[in-house]
Order: structure tokens, then C-alpha cells, then sequence
């Protein structure tokens, strides 16, 4: 089998696209669907948690293991995908990943329990996990120099839009049938990725070879250090972080196994997860962008539609039609991004994506209870130009300047990276939440004195109007009512605070560039 992603170094070979033609495209079509399915999966529940536990008669405590247990299960699978990969070859691997995830989302589907749910989903993120980096990688391999801007652009797309339209698919969802349908909408086109990319991607062979070597401790090493790093990210901010017995044992844990985890791989001749990509300067500066960039994709997504539930009272059908504005403009941005990138310096894309991303946290703030639509339209727009130029740029730049047998393990720790970002951005906004709110609770409370006139006509005016339909409660009610707008007032003020602190880190992001070196397409080099 003719194979460009093996071909030895320095012979001339057509792209894959090229000698196969249209079922290698049919084929990788169907994986980015499938990636796509995996990364919305990741989102799609947030906005109807308040069903799901309903429906599974959880405790809100529980009920957020619908999201943890995925993303646990996820970020172990992904830095070791690139090991399945090369063992199993893409087709396998892609087709029990489709097939176990289109199971998986089936009996989530049809959990009655909480437990049902956490077990379900943990397989369901453990064995999607695997379908994400695996389509970065094909695209590289498939795809030729002249096609690569387009490609990586689309890609781009959908794993940055996937998380972005996670919510508001979800909530429509959920509104017009069922939480239930939120799982079961995988399973149609889970059936068509699995036998299309069966039929149509034997892109490469097997290496069984690799089963000898696999290092099972190793990869127990992984599981634990990456699982219980999650976790502490995940519930650091909910149990006070090092104050917590629990989060402390947790994080020592994670700690000894990620040391012994790197120590397997650093001393074994085939390690399941290939480090040495972290040795090119490129691709160890791409990741930690790739990391500020996970740090925005789920940050924002996360915070706005906290903020028009918890602040403005919306509907999760209502957060849909107000977050549809960021999807459009990636749309929008993607062909011309992916124009651009085979003709400009991709240092120079890079640093204006992460200008837009800081240009639109900057403008989401300063939020108050009366933003309206339009408010937040140009700071969407800018964040969904800003998404989509930020990642097609630094995956370009973090995987063009590897070899091509670099490619698989690369793009999953590519791709942990972002998704790590994400974990840790969450965390940090999580925590920076509660404590602006109560910042800003005791400095609003210092005004809020009996000697005060404007709050002394307000208790006055609202307990006048209330006695006249509940004699006797008018002050008490008058206090109460005072309490809860001044702790929505906090509670804005503390948005718009975590809004400065993204834009911050996007500034932070674009000045790395400045330490990249000019991207050279090594991928291109050997592979022709």
C-alpha cells in the first residue's frame, strides 16, 4: 500500500487526496463529523443540567458528573491515541471509536439513574477521545501543501464551533423534545461515520508490533495523573481548592503518578506517549498558545451564558438565540482564513486572532443588568473571527514543522493542551467568581448605611408599597429585596472583572509570538 504518512523521508509522493480522489474525501468528511459529534458532546449538556437532574433525580452536586465524568474519561484517551493509531492504523481505531461512541451516547440516552449516566459517559468521552486528534492528524496526512490551508481551516472550524454551539443546540434540544434527544441525536450519524470511514479510509497498516511493547503501568500512570489532574480542576473551586482534604490527597496523587508517568516515557523505546515533539521550539511555544486559546473557547462559552441565566433570567432556548452571532462569524472567517494562511506569515495571523479575542473580551465589559442584544453582537463577532484566526494559525505552525512520523502522537498532545486550557480556565474563572462576588458584596455593603438618604428612600418606597398587601412585612421585605440587587450588582461586577482577566491572558498569548521562529513546512518537505 502506497502511503504518503510512511513514505521514507525525501521521496516524492501525491498526497493521499490525489491517488485516491473522492472516497478519501467521503471518508475524512465523515471523521470530521465524527470529531465533531465527539467535541460537541463536551458542551451539549450544560445548558439543560437542570433537566437531566429532574429527569435522573440527582442532587446538584451530582448531576455535574454528566459533564466531569466525560472529560475525565476524554483528556485520558487523547494524549494516547497517537500509540492506538499507529498500532491499530486510523481506520480501526476511527471505527471502534465512532461505533463505541454512537453505543455509548445510545445508553446515556437511556440511563434512569445518575450512576447510569456517570458510567455511560465516562465511556462514551474515553472512547470519542480518540476520534478528535486522530482527524488533526489525517488531515495533514491526507491533504497536500496547495489543499492544507483549506483542510486545516475546516477542521479548525469544527473543533473550535463545536463547543461554541454546544449550549444553544443543547437548549433547543432539550425545549422543543427531551434531554434524552441530546444523546440520541449521535446515533444516526454516529452509524454513518463508522461504516463510511470503514470503507473508505485504509490510509495506512498496522503496527501489532506495538501491542508487545505496550507499557500497561505506563499507561495506568497516565490514566491516574491525567483523571485526578481533571478532577482537582474540574472541583477545586467548588471544596476551596488546598483547604479540602480530598482535593489535597487528590492533587498529591496526580502529582507522583504524572512523575512516574514521565518517567516511563523518557526511559522506553517505544513510550505510548511520544514527547519528543516538545524538543521543536514551534510546536512546544504552539501548545501553550493552543492552551490560552482552550482558555477562551471555553471560558467565554462558558461565562456568557451563566451570565444571561443567572443575570438576565434567561431561558436556555433564549442564551441560543442570543449566541448564534460567534458560530456565524466563524463561518464567515473560515475560507478566508484558510486563504491567507498558505500567504501570509502565520506569526502574523496568529497575533491578529488573538488581538480580536482581546478585543472582544474587552468589550463584553463592562456588563450590567440591562446589556441588551446589541451590546454583546460586535464583542461575538470579534471572538468568532478571533477563534477561528487563533487556531488554524497555531495548529498550522504547531504541526507543519514536525516530521510526518510525528504527526499522530503530536496532535494529540496538541490537543490535550487545548483541552487543558480549557479545564484550567474554567477553574481559574470559577474561583476569581466567587471571590469577586464577595469582594464586591462588602465594598457595595460599605454604602449601604441607615444614614444613607437613597437607601432610606428606597426601604421607605418599597415598604409603603408592600404593606398595603402584606400588613406588617414591609420592612423586612424591603431588606431582603435590597440584599438580592446588591448582590446581582456584585455579581455583575464580578463578570465583567473575569472579562478583563481573558483578555489578559489573549494579550499575554500574542506576545509569545514574538519568540516563534519563521514557520517552515518540514511536513511538506519530507513527505515530497
Amino acid at each position: 500500500m502506497s502511503d504518503a504518512a510512511t513514505a521514507p523521508p525525501g521521496m516524492m509522493m501525491k498526497p493521499l487526496i490525489e491517488q485516491r480522489g473522492t472516497p478519501v474525501l467521503i471518508g475524512f468528511f465523515a471523521m470530521v463529523v465524527g470529531m465533531f459529534m465527539a467535541v460537541l458532546d463536551i458542551q451539549i449538556v450544560s445548558s439543560s443540567l437542570t433537566q437531566i437532574q429532574a429527569g435522573l433525580s440527582a442532587s446538584s452536586a451530582e448531576v455535574s458528573w454528566v459533564q466531569t465524568s466525560y472529560l475525565i474519561a476524554e483528556v485520558v484517551m487523547i494524549p494516547f491515541s497517537g500509540y492506538l493509531s499507529r498500532m491499530l492504523s486510523t481506520r480501526t481505531l476511527f471505527t471502534a471509536s465512532a461505533a463505541g461512541f454512537t453505543l455509548a451516547s445510545f445508553m446515556c440516552g437511556l440511563s434512569s439513574s445518575i450512576e447510569e449516566m456517570m458510567v455511560w459517559r465516562a465511556v462514551q468521552g474515553f472512547i470519542g477521545g480518540a476520534m478528535i486528534p486522530t482527524t488533526f492528524a489525517t488531515s495533514f496526512i491526507v491533504f497536500g501543501t496547495k489543499r492544507r490551508g483549506a483542510s486545516t481551516a475546516f477542521v479548525g472550524l469544527v473543533v473550535t464551533l463545536a463547543p461554541t454551539i454546544g449550549p444553544t443546540l443543547g437548549g433547543y434540544i432539550t425545549e422543543l423534545v427531551s434531554w434524552h434527544w441530546l444523546f440520541f441525536v449521535n446515533v444516526i450519524p454516529g452509524i454513518f461515520v463508522t461504516i463510511t470511514v470503514w470503507l473508505t479510509m485504509d490510509i495506512d497498516e498496522p503496527d501489532w508490533g506495538l501491542w508487545k511493547n505496550l507499557d500497561f503501568f505506563g499507561l495506568a500512570m497516565l490514566a491516574v495523573f491525567l483523571g485526578t489532574f481533571q478532577y482537582v480542576l474540574e472541583e477545586g473551586a467548588k471544596n476551596e481548592w488546598f483547604r479540602d482534604a480530598e482535593i489535597r490527597n487528590l492533587a498529591a496523587i496526580s502529582v507522583i503518578a504524572g512523575a512516574i508517568f514521565f518517567w516511563r516515557v523518557l526511559t522506553r523505546p517505544n513510550p505510548i506517549v511520544d514527547l519528543s515533539p516538545f524538543a521543536n521550539r514551534n510546536f512546544a511555544l504552539a501548545t501553550v498558545m493552543a492552551f490560552i486559546v482552550g482558555v477562551g473557547l471555553f471560558g467565554i462559552t462558558y461565562l456568557l451564558p451563566l451570565y444571561l441565566g443567572r443575570v438576565q433570567q434567561f431561558s436556555s432556548l433564549q442564551i441560543g438565540e442570543w449566541l448564534w452571532v460567534t458560530g456565524i462569524f466563524m463561518f464567515m472567517t473560515a475560507p478566508v482564513v484558510g486563504i491567507l494562511s498558505s500567504r501570509v506569515d502565520l506569526r502574523l495571523l496568529g497575533v491578529v486572532g488573538f488581538f480580536f479575542l482581546f478585543l472582544s473580551a474587552w468589550q463584553f465589559q463592562p456588563l450590567t443588568t440591562e446589556t441588551g442584544y446589541w451590546d454583546i453582537f460586535i464583542p461575538q463577532a470579534l471572538r468568532g473571527m478571533g477563534l477561528m484566526t487563533t487556531m488554524l494559525s497555531v495548529q498550522t505552525m504547531a504541526i507543519q514543522s514536525l516530521s510526518p512520523s510525528q504527526i499522530r502522537g503530536a496532535s494529540g498532545l496538541f490537543n490535550l493542551m487545548r483541552n487543558t486550557g480549557g479545564a484550567f480556565g474554567l477553574a481559574v474563572l470559577n474561583t476569581q467568581m466567587t471571590d469577586r462576588i464577595n469582594l464586591h458584596w462588602e465594598r457595595l455593603r460599605e454604602g449601604l448605611t441607615p444614614g444613607n438618604p437613597m437607601v432610606q428612600n428606597f426601604l421607605d418606597g418599597f415598604a409603603a408599597r408592600y404593606e398595603q398587601t402584606m400588613p406588617g412585612d414591609g420592612q423586612a421585605a424591603a431588606l431582603r429585596v435590597l440584599g438580592q440587587l446588591t448582590y446581582q450588582q456584585a455579581t455583575v461586577l464580578a463578570f465583567s472583572d473575569l472579562f478583563y482577566i481573558l483578555a489578559a491572558a489573549f494579550v499575554g498569548a500574542a506576545l509569545l509570538m514574538v519568540f516563534l521562529d519563521k514557520p517552515v513546512n518540514r511536513l511538506a518537505q519530507e513527505m515530497h
